[in-house]
């Protein structure tokens, strides 16, 4: 794991991150309130291609899609899951909070083998 700056999240009590299997993502909710989702694709070698950071208009630009993202990545490490991300706010939060790139897959695309 490479170190670098701890990204800053919400850290209210009510925040609860749900895995949503039948809709490929993860959704992040604030009591009964919706916040945003990650959309992901598990590939056929395991890896986790994390697709789109949505949040709704309402909580944007306050810091929930940082925490949606570190709550899904701290999850991903536990079980030791890597990724692929595509979502160009995921490739931005890697370059801002490098001490997650470890998570990124090293072994070669399976969408991209013959």
């Amino acid at each position: 794991m490479t170190t670098g700056p701890t990204p800053s999240i919400h850290e209210s009590p009510t925040l609860e991150l749900r895995a949503n299997p039948d809709l490929g993502r993860y959704d992040l909710w604030d009591d009964q309130q919706f916040i945003g989702f990650l959309g992901v694709e598990v590939l056929e070698d395991g890896t986790v291609d994390v697709q789109h950071t949505i949040v709704a208009e309402a909580f944007g630009r306050q810091g929930y899609a940082r925490t949606l993202v570190t709550f899904v990545f701290d999850q991903f490490r536990e079980q030791g899951v890597k990724i692929r991300p595509t979502c160009t706010y995921v490739l931005d939060y890697l370059e801002r909070f490098p001490s997650y790139r470890d998570l990124v897959a090293e072994t070669p695309d399976p969408r991209n083998q013959e």
